[in-house]
């Protein structure tokens, strides 16, 4: 926007404090009448609502993914192509946008608030591929590898079989869904997929010889024991879903009816944009994850049960700590995240590269910063903790209920207390909740008996922007869309280690721990209840209220 140009009475004060885009943003939601003098300001056109809602789109121009990406809508209006904007005072948006509009000979418009955002959720809702599959009848599946799947190749596909699984694979990275659940029945087959962290009922498909089919498609391509159907298998393969890379972890497991088969959705298109923010970790969290990640040597734990998160808070913890002045390496089961930098290492059970035999050989290799996926047994533990005494950053997760309980973990696995005190320099315990849908969430107290599962009373509970979903087409009807990070995060000082080796009880430990700062995850929960992100009903579903 030129800010020398001659501006608008309303704009004057704007301009001397140099806060354009929030007057701008503030002016058109309360007056929708000065859209098209708001458009000029910014060098765009304007295109009336109703314009928005009945255009034909055109996402030839610009893929379904990559417009939901970039809360892009494009348009073809008597024969034009255009990009309008659902938030156009972004400058990274309009940076992308101007780039697009070039390369697609495309005009940049925008709409009122709300517009363009609302159109692309009635689109994705009405182009889901699962919805519209249609069984007409059996086909073979092919050997051939995935191809590049959109909508367009899914609606040529004449197979029956290859055309439902690439609905399916197209139509769970549109959801969001970490986990695709295909589960034989009499007569079947059952689709779910896990979205923030819950399962959800999908579609049925009628043919127990597609179902087989199926299975047997994934097989070929997770390159897999076709005929085998009476122990479990597991694979991977990958597929480019518009213009996405997305790889596929899958696990097949005989069933009674068949053969039940879960793909977990690993999208490569994310790898090198995670960050510790994204996750949503409150300032005081977040202040003491990234004081650990910035240990010169020591070892840091990230504990939490299985699906909270923990590979992920340990990836973004390595990518704010990759400067191109250390080397890093990682060993993993699998290699999840790729980042640019960092020598990453998969562990291959079959060739004899375990945790241990690899961490063995990282030494090495001259490492400053390692990453082991995952502490699993005595030996790799104790290399790990020999590690971070010999001067290295050994970031790792590691099975355990909380913070206090990671030295029984250990003391489980023969790892010498002493040792693994000295080297440790904190412990990450979080979970990961349900974020309040934005476009339906509204005012609420918790109810009266979830206040009194965990003790509360509403003046104990304190004040807040307390907030519940009402359930709308974004969040599927569930009141929650996303999810939020919650952690407790121990920072291991000279009175805690020598407490822990004095075998201290808990609430010794936990009144030590208090009173460099530790704040129990109980207490971080019922921050992030507070501040509106999430619900009360949401934490005891995940946290213990004891």
């Amino acid at each position: 926007m030129n800010q020398t140009a001659a501006l608008p009475p309303w704009l004057d004060a704007a301009a001397r404090e140099g806060d354009f885009a929030t007057t701008l943003r503030d002016a058109l939601a309360a007056e929708p009448g000065r859209l098209a003098e708001v458009a000029a300001l910014l060098g765009l056109a304007d295109i009336a609502p109703e314009v928005v809602a009945n255009a034909t789109s055109d996402f030839e121009q610009v893929p379904l993914a990559e417009a939901l990406t970039h809360q892009v809508l494009p348009l073809r209006i008597d024969g034009v192509a255009w990009l309008v904007l659902a938030d156009p005072f972004s400058p990274a948006i309009r940076g992308w946008a101007q780039l697009r509009a070039q390369a697609c000979a495309a005009r940049l418009a925008m709409s009122l608030p709300g517009q363009v955002a609302h159109r692309l959720r009635q689109v994705e809702s009405q182009e889901r591929a699962i919805d519209r599959f249609k069984h007409d009848g059996t086909a073979e599946a092919t050997d051939d590898a995935v191809p590049e799947i959109s909508l367009t190749s899914i609606a040529k596909d004449d197979n029956v079989v290859v055309r439902l699984l690439n609905s399916t694979l197209f139509d769970a990275l549109q959801s969001r869904a970490s986990d695709i659940h295909l589960e034989s029945i009499p007569g079947g087959m059952v689709v779910k997929y896990r979205i923030d962290g819950v399962l959800h009922h999908i579609t049925q498909v009628g043919g127990a010889d597609t179902a087989e089919q199926v299975i047997s498609r994934i097989k070929v391509l997770g390159a897999m024991d076709i005929a085998e159907r009476r122990v479990p298998q597991d694979g991977r393969f990958k597929a480019s879903i518009q213009r996405r890379g997305v790889d596929f972890r899958v696990s097949i497991m005989p069933s009674i009816h068949g053969e039940d088969a879960v793909l977990r959705v690993l999208d490569k298109s994310q790898d090198q944009n995670i960050r510790l923010e994204a996750l949503g970790f409150d300032d005081g969290t977040l202040a003491r994850i990234r004081q650990l990640g910035r240990a010169p040597h020591g070892m840091v734990l990230v504990t939490g049960p299985t699906g909270s998160g923990k590979s992920t808070t340990l990836y973004a913890a390595l990518s704010e700590i990759n400067d191109g002045q250390a080397k890093l390496i990682t060993i993993e089961d699998p290699v999840e995240y790729q980042l640019a930098g960092v020598l990453q290492i998969p562990v291959n059970d079959k060739k004899g590269l375990t945790f241990a035999r690899g961490l063995r050989s990282i030494l090495r290799h001259d490492p400053d910063i390692i990453l082991v996926g995952e502490i699993r047994d005595g030996e790799t533990a104790g290399i790990a903790v020999q590690a971070a005494l010999t001067g290295h950053l050994v970031l790792s997760s590691v099975h355990a209920n909380g913070v206090f309980s990671v030295l029984e973990r250990f003391m489980y696995m023969d790892v010498e207390p002493a040792s693994l005190l000295e080297a440790l320099n904190g412990v990450v315990a979080q979970r990961l909740v349900r974020r309040v849908c934005d476009e339906c969430a509204r005012p609420a107290l918790p109810d009266s008996e979830t206040l009194a599962a965990w003790g509360l009373g509403l003046k104990r509970l304190g004040h807040g922007e307390f907030m519940a979903g009402r359930g709308c087409d974004a969040c599927r009807h569930t009141g929650y869309r996303g999810r939020v990070a919650v952690a407790e995060v121990l920072k291991c000082s000279d009175a805690f280690k020598d407490a822990m080796l004095q075998r201290a009880p808990t609430r010794e430990l936990r009144a030590i721990a208090q009173s460099d700062g530790f704040l129990p995850l109980r207490e971080v929960a019922l921050q992030t209840v507070r501040r509106g992100l999430t619900t009360l009903q949401e934490v005891q579903r995940v946290i213990s209220v004891d």
